[in-house]
């Protein structure tokens, strides 16, 4: 046994004993990635104060010689632009939400807003990866993975970490997205995410051939392991773990994955919660009562991405079109996990990479403007498990461009996301090339105002 492997098999006999540091509140996480950033300040960071001062230029005191990126970087005016749709105060709490979410706006009460999220990226593939990660550089284990290395599984049918995305009707030619931002890193892969297809097999390869029988499968399977399980005693070599135990799981979805997309059973009534194009596959509805089926069954980490966030120009056309695509969804899912008993032990958590500009990328006119990338100050929302609802945390200035009370940074929201799952953020680590690696790297502090 090399020194590489006997290290690695010592990890891997420490994961086994894995537990929990504090009595969690939440069993799951569904994450409802918004790809491209949405902007706060045409969903929920309401500023009034933007209409007297439309066309002026952003003063120098609030932009303090912050850095631009290079799509606004040469323009010689900043015009501010205030959002031209509607805002009013929702349910009991209060909370600003736009016109642009009524089903959002209708379920106000469920959820905490965070109105100070900041985020050192100032770039989406960075600021994607920072999320998902906690490190602006490819490389490292998403937090899906780091949940399923953890926690591990409550479901040993169907993958602990699944991920689906969608194409959002905003920007259709919206920054791409990368498997490496649900892949395991330097951890084995078998904690690595599970896409889900949006056409054709929801998973590649789980039928079996033609002519092959499942009791013809089952036993080259077993054969294969007795061979897998040799190699593995000469070499103590993880990844041949990790093959033996894909086997068993690809098997075991040949089963489970067309029970879990067979919608046939669902009632009419729940495709008219979630809209009518939950009906069509691989949209951000129907990945949404999906994300509700996998809840159901166990899933530790659903993870959806919808892309088309970007608005850099034609703002007011395209984020109509975006939010017509996820607004009721999203309300649907978290009214759904509700009223199933599933919301009080599931954390849902809502948001994109960054924010958006109060001033205006290109042209300015009455009907049309766009917006550029904003880390210094965005909303997200969560609900759910151990989440105090009807709450606004985090203040920001008339502007939404800097943040006056209560920041919240991305290793500050993973170490509260783990914190729910019971898990202490400086504890949950993997030893790499000498050094323990954690999600929160040495970051991270658990936002307790917002826990119930």
């Amino acid at each position: 046994m090399t020194r590489r492997n006997f290290l690695t098999t010592a990890a891997l006999a420490q994961l086994a004993n894995a537990q929990t540091n504090f009595a969690p509140k939440a069993k799951r996480v569904i994450y409802l990635f918004q790809s491209g950033a949405p902007s706060q300040l045409e969903l929920f960071d309401h500023k009034p104060a933007l209409f007297k001062l439309q066309g002026q230029e952003l003063p120098d005191s609030v932009r303090q010689g912050q850095r631009l990126t290079g799509m606004t970087a040469t323009q010689t005016t900043f015009p501010l632009v205030p959002s031209k749709f509607r805002f009013e105060q929702r349910g009991q709490s209060g909370a600003w939400v736009s016109d642009l979410m009524p089903h959002t706006a209708k379920i106000a009460d469920r959820l905490t807003f965070i109105k100070s999220m900041h985020t050192e990226a100032i770039n989406h593939d960075p600021a994607v990866t920072f999320f998902q990660t906690g490190f602006q550089l490819a490389g490292r284990p998403s937090i899906g993975s780091w949940l399923s290395y953890g926690l591990g599984t409550e479901n040993q049918d169907l993958p602990a970490f699944v991920v689906m995305i969608s194409q959002g009707t905003g920007n259709v030619s919206d920054q791409p997205l990368y498997d490496r931002l649900w892949g395991s890193g330097f951890l084995p892969t078998r904690y690595q995410g599970v896409k889900f297809r949006s056409t054709g097999d929801p998973v590649l390869y789980l039928k079996n051939p033609e002519g092959v029988t499942p009791a013809t499968r089952r036993t080259y399977l077993d054969d294969l392991s007795r061979l897998n399980q040799l190699h593995l005693n000469e070499t103590n070599d993880p990844e041949i773990s990790t093959r033996m135990a894909q086997y068993e799981m690809a098997f075991k979805m040949q089963t489970s994955v067309p029970d879990l997309t067979d919608l046939s059973k669902e009632p009419e009534s729940t495709f008219e919660r979630y809209g009518p194009e939950s009906k069509t596959p691989g949209s951000y509805a129907a990945n949404c009562l999906l994300a509700r089926r996998l809840a159901e069954r166990g899933v530790r980490f659903i993870q959806l991405f919808h892309r088309g966030w970007d608005q850099h120009n034609h703002l007011p056309g395209q984020i109509v079109n975006q939010c017509r695509d996820t607004d009721q969804g999203t309300a649907a899912l978290i009214a759904d996990l509700d009223e199933r008993g599933l919301l009080k032990d599931t954390l849902v958590v809502w948001g994109g990479e960054f924010g958006r500009t109060v001033y205006c990328q290109g042209k300015l006119t009455k009907d049309d403007y766009g917006r550029d990338h904003h880390p210094r100050c965005f909303t997200v929302f969560l609900a759910g498990a151990g989440i105090k609802p009807g709450l606004t945390y985090g203040e920001t200035d008339d502007f939404s461009y800097n943040i006056t009370k209560d920041p919240v940074d991305v290793h500050d929201l993973h170490a509260t996301i783990l914190r729910l799952l019971g898990i202490d953020h400086t504890k949950l680590t993997y030893k790499y090339q000498g050094r323990h690696f954690r999600l929160t790297d040495v970051h991270g502090r658990v936002v307790t105002p917002i826990l119930s």
